[in-house]
């Protein structure tokens, strides 16, 4: 399945992009998602440049095996002004893939407003990613079972609700019990 990347469609390649550990990713985006900044580490890996980054939706990056309902928790969390950890599969304009331990923040003015939002991303520990990938397929295999992607989006969150119920943790507790 291949998605729209940079005005073509790029098929996932099942190849992982090398980035080093102490490297972090660094983006900014306003308050409806599109990115005002990216930094060196953020261009390399993604293989996109500050032209095919800056102004564009920050999902330009979104991987097609990534669930939608963690970018709805996503959003939901950020829009409650609350700070987000989540484990990301992201997808680089050739269809490599790297996997990111994110950390989002509101980001703020003066006043006190939401005017954006900042993401500093780290390469992930390995042994977290196999466990957070069988909840991934999970979710993602629910959301396809709905033609509707609204349907799809609430099948994918009430699984995702009820593993966290079932594991007796909320979200932030999960993401960091891996």
């Amino acid at each position: 399945m291949g998605v729209t990347l940079t005005h073509h469609r790029i098929t996932p390649t099942g190849i992982a992009r090398p980035w080093d550990d102490e490297e972090i990713i660094v983006s900014k985006t306003d308050i409806k998602g599109r990115i005002i900044y990216a930094n060196d580490v953020f261009q390399r890996v993604s293989l996109l440049t500050p032209d095919e980054l800056i102004g564009k939706p920050h999902n330009i990056i979104r991987h097609p095996h990534m669930p939608r309902c963690i970018f709805k928790l996503f959003w939901d969390t950020l829009q409650a002004n609350k700070e987000i950890f989540a484990y990301v599969l992201n997808m680089a304009s050739n269809g490599d893939h790297y996997w990111v331990f994110a950390h989002v923040t509101p980001s703020y003015d003066n006043n006190m407003n939401v005017v954006g939002y900042h993401s500093n991303r780290r390469k992930p520990d390995p042994e977290k990613i196999a466990k957070i990938e069988p909840i991934y397929k999970a979710l993602l295999a629910e959301e396809a079972k709905h033609s509707g992607p609204r349907e799809a989006l609430d099948a994918g969150t009430k699984l995702l609700n009820e593993t966290l119920a079932k594991a007796g943790m909320s979200y932030d507790e999960f993401i960091f019990s891996l």
